[in-house]
């Protein structure tokens, strides 16, 4: 039983060897040869999303504004 644990193991050491030797060759441009990232660029729709968004938050709390005063008081 002990041999046949090891054999097992002796296997799966050698697949690990074998997989940590040609999985860096499976990416397509080699060690560290990145492609450098873009530039940021702004085309000012998050500003516009930006901006709706304060205008309706301030929709909202005019509307509630609005009605809080315009209920009648009961007593």
């Amino acid at each position: 039983m002990a041999a046949n644990c090891k054999f097992s193991v002796g296997i799966f050491a050698a697949f690990a060897l074998v997989f940590a030797i040609f999985m860096p060759a499976v990416q397509g441009q080699g060690h560290g040869a990145f492609a450098p990232a873009p530039a940021p660029t702004s085309d000012g729709t998050a500003i516009d999303q930006g901006i709706a968004y304060g205008l309706m938050l301030l929709a909202l709390v005019l509307t509630y504004i609005i009605h809080t005063f315009d209920a009648p008081f009961s007593i």
